[in-house]
C-alpha cells in the first residue's frame, strides 16, 4: 500500500531524494488503481496519492490511479498546482517503447495547440456576456412567477411551470460555466456563484455536482477497470435501466426487471429522461443533508466528508425549497402539485436531452484500455450542429467536444475554438462527429436498440 494521505508533511525535494529516483515501469504503475492504493504519473514522474483525502479537487484524483494523468491534470489545473503533489513523488516512469514517435508527436501537438489558445486570449472571459446570461435567466424566473401570482388560470400556471423549467435548465448551464472556473480566475468567486445559481436557483448541490461531473470529465464513457476503482464514468452508471454497451447489459442477464428494461430500453429512453431532475434533486439533498440513497461516484463519501461550503449549501437548498413553497401558496393544491411535476419533468427532459446528445451512443471503453486524452474526449463525444436555437438551448454544450478538451474555456469562445479543433482532428486523422439535434437523438435510440438486440441474442432468457 502507498503512503498517500499519510505522507510526511515535510516537503520532499524530488531532485535530491534518492528514493524519488526509483524507476517504475508502466506495468507496475497500472497495478495501483484503487483509492487505498493509488499511483499516478504526471510528466514522467510517479506519485503515490493513496488515500489523499484532502486533495483540493476531491476524489476525482483517483480516476487516473494506475495511469498517466498528464493531460487531464493540465485541463483542470494551472501548472503551479503540481507543487501540491511533490511530497507524494516516489519515482520516475519508465515508458520507453510503449508509445510510437507518431503518438508522442501527436500528444505534443495538442498540448502546443492549448498553449496557442492561451496566448490568443481565448481563455479570458467576457464578464459582460455572463452578466447578460444571469439577467436573461432571471427574466425567465420573473415570467414564471408572474404567471402564477397574477393569474388563477390552470393554463397560465402550467405556462409558468414551463418557464420555471427553462429557468432551471439554463441555470444548469450557467452554474456549469462558473464551476468550471471559466469566468473568474479566483476559484472561490466561481464556487460562490455556483452556490447561488446551483443550490439557490436550481436546487442542485455544488459539491454533489462537482463530485459527479469532474469524474465524468476525467473518464468519459469508461467502464471501471476493477470493481473498486474510481475510473468508471458515473454518467453511464445507468443500470439496470439503460445499458450503453453489451458489457453493461450483461449485469441484467439474471434479473427479470433488468432483462425487461434493457430489452425495451430504446422505448423507455425518453420517459426515463423525464425523471432525471427529480432523481438529481433528491441525490443533491441526500448528499448535503444525508438520507437514503446512493451516489454513482465511488469517492462520493470522501467528497461529502470534505464538503467545502457545507453550511452555505444547506442554506442554499433550504432557500430554494422555501421559495418554491411560497410560490405554491398562490395556487390551489392541485395546480401547485401539477406545477411541480410539470416543471420537474420538463426540466429533466431538457437537461438530459443535452447530456444525452453529448455522449450517449458514442464509443465506450474499458478504463484500462483508454486511448490518449485527445482521442478519448473526441471519440466519446458528439457535438450538436450550431444554430441560434441550439446555442441557447444547449448552453455551450453544443460544443461538447471542444468543452471536454478545454473545460475552463469560456462558453462564448467555444465556437472559435471549434473551427481549430476540426482542423486539428482532420490534420491528424482523428474521427470527429457532430449531428443536428434530431439526428443525434436518432443515433442514441439506434444505439440503445442495437445493444438491446445484442443482449437478447447473447443472453437469451432461460
Amino acid at each position: 500500500m502507498g503512503k498517500g494521505g499519510g505522507a510526511p508533511t515535510k516537503k520532499i525535494n524530488p531532485t535530491s531524494n534518492v528514493d524519488n529516483q526509483r524507476i517504475i515501469k508502466f506495468e507496475e504503475l497500472a497495478k495501483h488503481r484503487v483509492m487505498g492504493d493509488a499511483w499516478l504519473a504526471y510528466k514522467g514522474k510517479v506519485y503515490d496519492v493513496s488515500n489523499w483525502e484532502d486533495h483540493p479537487g476531491g476524489s476525482v484524483i483517483f480516476t487516473h490511479a494506475g495511469d498517466d494523468c498528464t493531460d487531464i491534470f493540465a485541463a483542470f489545473h494551472p501548472a503551479s498546482a503540481v507543487k501540491d503533489m511533490q511530497k507524494y513523488e516516489i519515482g520516475i516512469l519508465e515508458d520507453k517503447g510503449r508509445k510510437t514517435k507518431k503518438q508522442l508527436d501527436f500528444e505534443q501537438a495538442y498540448r502546443d495547440l492549448k498553449v496557442k489558445l492561451i496566448a490568443a486570449g481565448l481563455f479570458n472571459a467576457d464578464i459582460k456576456y455572463y452578466i447578460f446570461k444571469v439577467v436573461s435567466n432571471l427574466v425567465l424566473l420573473g415570467i414564471s412567477v408572474l404567471c402564477v401570482v397574477k393569474s388563477n388560470s390552470f393554463l397560465m400556471h402550467m405556462i409558468g411551470a414551463f418557464f420555471m423549467a427553462l429557468f432551471w435548465q439554463q441555470c444548469g448551464w450557467l452554474a456549469h460555466d462558473f464551476l468550471h472556473h471559466q469566468v473568474f480566475k479566483t476559484r472561490m468567486y466561481g464556487d460562490l456563484m455556483g452556490i447561488l445559481i446551483g443550490d439557490v436557483f436550481q436546487g442542485f448541490s455544488v459539491q454533489w455536482w462537482k463530485s459527479k461531473h469532474n469524474s465524468h470529465h476525467a473518464v468519459p464513457n469508461l467502464h471501471a477497470s476493477v470493481p473498486d476503482a474510481c475510473d468508471g464514468d458515473p454518467d453511464i452508471d445507468t443500470m439496470p435501466i439503460l445499458a450503453w454497451s453489451l458489457r453493461m447489459a450483461e449485469h441484467a442477464k439474471n434479473s427479470k426487471f433488468g432483462r425487461f428494461m434493457i430489452s425495451y430500453q430504446a422505448i423507455f429512453y425518453f420517459p426515463v429522461l423525464l425523471l432525471a431532475r427529480i432523481a438529481w434533486s433528491y441525490q443533491s439533498w441526500v448528499f448535503v443533508f444525508g438520507g437514503l440513497g446512493q451516489h454513482s461516484v465511488k469517492g462520493a463519501e470522501l467528497d461529502r466528508k470534505h464538503m467545502k461550503y457545507r453550511g452555505l449549501e444547506k442554506l442554499g437548498l433550504l432557500i430554494h425549497y422555501a421559495c418554491l413553497l411560497w410560490l405554491f401558496t398562490y395556487m390551489p393544491l392541485f395546480n401547485a402539485i401539477s406545477f411541480y411535476i410539470f416543471a420537474q419533468t420538463s426540466c429533466g427532459l431538457m437537461l438530459a436531452l443535452v447530456f444525452g446528445l453529448g455522449h450517449n451512443g458514442m464509443a465506450v471503453y474499458p478504463a484500462d484500455e483508454r486511448p490518449d486524452f485527445w482521442k478519448l474526449q473526441v471519440s466519446t463525444t458528439r457535438n450538436v450542429i450550431s444554430t441560434p436555437f441550439t446555442d441557447w438551448f444547449c448552453g455551450g454544450l453544443q460544443y461538447q467536444v471542444d468543452h471536454h478538451l478545454f473545460p475552463t474555456l469560456p462558453r462564448h469562445n467555444l465556437g472559435k475554438v471549434n473551427k481549430l479543433v476540426k482542423i486539428f482532428c482532420k490534420d491528424h486523422g482523428v474521427s470527429y462527429h457532430e449531428a443536428n439535434m434530431i439526428d443525434g437523438n436518432i443515433e442514441v435510440l439506434q444505439h440503445l436498440h442495437k445493444i438491446a438486440k445484442e443482449f437478447v441474442t447473447e443472453f437469451p432468457a432461460m
